[in-house]
């Protein structure tokens, strides 16, 4: 959760390593998958962080444009659910409720869904590959560097860390976890400001 100006640097520092992007900025008439995450990003900066009248103006303001984009883009993500180095592989629907909380770097694809009712919904891990179409429902965990495949629907928890899961409902497939399907972002910048 981003709870000072650093956390929300290091968290958009850590959303662009993590979509493979150089640039610093987004480009005017691309990018807005980018632009979302850095929407996101800022609307949890303002939320969390500023009380005075002025921030609460600006975080009304990101939250309306936020709004737009996502209806735009067909994503409904809340505020504080992932952590840092999220990386969206481009537009289509995605709907995660309020409850759920996902750990760093998180790689998300189109058609995902990811809930589990009015108070319980899934803990994911650190560095977990979610494949397209995914359903990932209940009082549920995922352990750290899982990958879910393809059309998954998971409903049970998976605690041992490294593996893939796949099917419907989801088993274990494979010794072989997400490790090759994402990027270390947030390691990476650690090490570099190390």
């Amino acid at each position: 959760m981003i709870e000072s100006k650093d956390d929300y640097r290091f968290y958009l520092d850590a959303d662009r390593v993590a979509l493979g992007i150089r640039r610093k900025r987004p480009l005017l008439f691309q990018d807005e998958v980018w632009r979302f995450q850095r929407l996101l990003r800022k609307a949890e900066f303002l939320g969390n962080c500023n009380n005075d009248f002025l921030s609460q103006i600006a975080y009304l303001q990101t939250r309306y444009s936020l709004q737009k984009l996502s209806v735009k883009l067909g994503f409904s993500i809340p505020r504080n659910a992932f952590g840092p180095g999220l990386s969206i592989s481009h537009r289509g629907t995605i709907v995660v409720l309020p409850e759920v909380k996902v750990g760093e770097n998180c790689r998300i694809n189109q058609g995902v869904t990811i809930g589990g009712g009015s108070t319980k919904a899934p803990l994911i891990g650190n560095n977990v590959f979610i494949g397209p179409g995914a359903v990932i429902w209940g009082d549920i965990e995922i352990a750290d560097g899982i990958a879910i495949g393809a059309n998954s629907y998971v409903a049970t928890s998976f605690k041992d860390p490294n593996i893939t899961i796949a099917g419907c409902p989801a088993k274990k497939v494979s010794d072989r976890g997400s490790e090759h399907l994402w990027l270390r972002a947030t390691e990476i910048l650690r090490h570099v400001i190390e």
